[in-house]
């Protein structure tokens, strides 16, 4: 893979830049306000719910409303205006546009995808980096002096951005083809039609979404990037402290090079703390490859929790 200067943007390529939201109903939002404010996000409650921060940026990642169930209503996408048109057409050609959802706020062009997930699409700032982000600089150690913190000095961890939502669906390469011809994402790496990872052409993570076999869908996880290593070890202690001690990790994954901790939320999905992803320049090229199984989830780590590709929606 070249080695690439950053770059704004692809030329000559219409596709959605980033995951700009996603947007939650929980049938309890007390039990989903204390399971996000002990995560380390930055949470605010209106007349209609949760919006979820992450502490010093006004972008809202996601939006939490009350509900009969745990489901993922709909996720919003972000485009460049000169791409608008074309993504429009492409939708229009595909025979899946949709009404907005009743929650929303009915702007941009709405799409259907093959699971019946509605999506929005709207013009609207790339929240995806435009480099890798560096890590959080580790404090200096003189000689002679301890390195760790005392524990009861430890600061809460707090995201700093959200980097990518993986989801079920009984048909992994349905999926690719749909988010590949109409809204221009690219597929980063795969295992078979077990797994697959799609990366946005102008610049972002190794995935911004990603897609796993299940007999029905549903949401896997939310990802959340965090500045270090350290924090991702933390997260997992912050979390159990305050009552979340199912999980799985602290690990690191094959596709995307991310150290990952994942903590189970209140209705047996993930939320994951994750670090040093691999990035994807929008002027370099990434050779997606099919991955055998046992080279698709992670080099080191716990075993894998029992219940980790367990779609607990479907069974709701």
């Amino acid at each position: 893979m070249a080695v690439s200067t950053t770059a704004a943007r692809r030329p000559g390529v219409a596709a959605v830049h980033s995951v700009n939201r996603f947007v939650l109903s929980v049938p309890s939002l007390d039990d989903a306000q204390r399971f996000y404010d002990a995560f380390g996000l930055d949470v605010k409650r209106n007349e209609q719910g949760l919006e979820l921060r992450t502490f010093g940026s006004p972008h809202q990642w996601g939006a939490v409303h009350a509900g009969p169930r745990k489901q993922l209503d709909y996720l919003v996408f972000g485009m460049f205006a000169d791409d608008a048109n074309e993504i429009r057409r492409r939708i229009g050609a595909s025979g899946s546009a949709c009404e907005p959802h009743p929650r929303s706020d009915g702007k941009g062009v709405w799409v259907r995808d093959p699971d019946g997930l509605p999506l929005q699409i709207v013009v609207a700032e790339n929240v995806c980096p435009s480099c890798k982000p560096s890590p959080t600089p580790a404090p200096s150690v003189a000689p002679g002096m301890a390195a760790a913190p005392a524990r009861s000095k430890v600061q809460p961890v707090k995201p700093r951005r959200m980097s990518h939502v993986l989801r079920f669906t009984p048909d992994v390469k349905r999926m690719i083809d749909f988010y590949s011809s109409t809204l221009g994402l690219r597929l980063s790496d795969h295992s078979g039609d077990i797994i697959a990872f799609m990366h946005a052409p102008h610049g972002s993570d190794h995935h911004v979404v990603a897609f796993a076999k299940s007999d029905a869908p549903g949401l896997h996880h939310t990802s959340w990037d965090v500045g270090s290593i350290e924090e991702v070890g933390l997260g997992s202690e912050q979390m159990r402290v305050q009552g979340y001690a199912d999980g799985w990790g602290v690990g690191r994954h094959v596709l995307g090079s991310n150290y990952f901790y994942y903590v189970r939320d209140p209705w047996k999905g993930w939320c994951e703390y994750s670090f040093d992803i691999d990035y994807i320049p929008a002027d370099v090229e990434w050779r997606a490859a099919d991955h055998p199984a046992e080279d698709s989830i992670y080099v080191w780590g716990p075993p894998m929790h029992p219940e980790f590709i367990d779609n607990h929606e479907a069974r709701q």
